[in-house]
């Protein structure tokens, strides 16, 4: 199956994401933030990352960036819940900066799953 990133500042979050991931046969990456996720992703070649926007240190939309010009045809998948100052307009925001899907938390386990094989399937 697939090696995917999940790069995401909760320790719940990255749980649940590898819990999702590996019952579907993939093997899970973590990141605490974008600054780990992107040298994760220099160290192995990942098939597909997931994002959160909002973390401290580098923050998700610098990490799609990043990600996306160090291997352009690489799946991201950016999620967030959202912040005190914006709903999950960011979510838009990610779009512009490479991501190719997104997904607003709470996640749902369906959706991941069927987003994750989408995008694996296309690449």
């Amino acid at each position: 199956m697939a090696l995917i990133l999940v790069v995401d500042d909760s320790d719940i979050i990255r749980m649940m994401l590898r819990e999702f991931l590996e019952a579907e046969g993939h093997q899970v990456l973590e990141a605490a933030d974008g600054l780990q996720g992107v040298a994760q992703a220099g160290q192995q070649t990942v098939d597909l990352a997931i994002v959160d926007i909002f973390m401290p240190g580098k923050e998700g939309l610098s990490t799609i960036k990043e990600l996306k010009a160090a291997r352009p045809q690489l799946p991201v998948v950016a999620i967030s819940a959202g912040s005190t100052f914006t709903d999950t307009e960011t979510l838009d925001w990610a779009k512009d900066y490479g991501a190719d899907r997104t997904m607003p938390k709470p996640l749902d386990r369906q959706i991941v799953i069927a987003t994750v094989r989408e995008l694996l399937a296309a690449r």
